[in-house]
């Protein structure tokens, strides 16, 4: 087995990217009304009734600015 501070540091990561996207995926409406989610780059695909979105365009966006702000906090 690996050694417990690398399982740890792990479980951090993983609970941080699981929040991180149930935070984003309920903004999800309230960002919209933004205009976030519908710039040039994000996808939507409809497919056998059913909606798939790929946020490439906004994510990139909302990474960059999440940087900006973490660094000069």
């Amino acid at each position: 087995m690996w050694p417990g501070v690398y399982n740890d540091s792990m479980m951090k990561w993983l609970l941080t990217l699981f929040v991180a996207l149930l935070v984003l995926t309920l903004c999800t409406p309230w960002l919209r009304k933004f205009g976030l989610g519908r710039l040039p780059g994000d996808i939507t695909l409809r497919r056998n009734g059913r909606v798939y979105y790929l946020p490439f365009a906004t994510t990139a966006l909302l990474s960059l600015a999440l940087t900006l702000i973490g660094r000069f906090l």
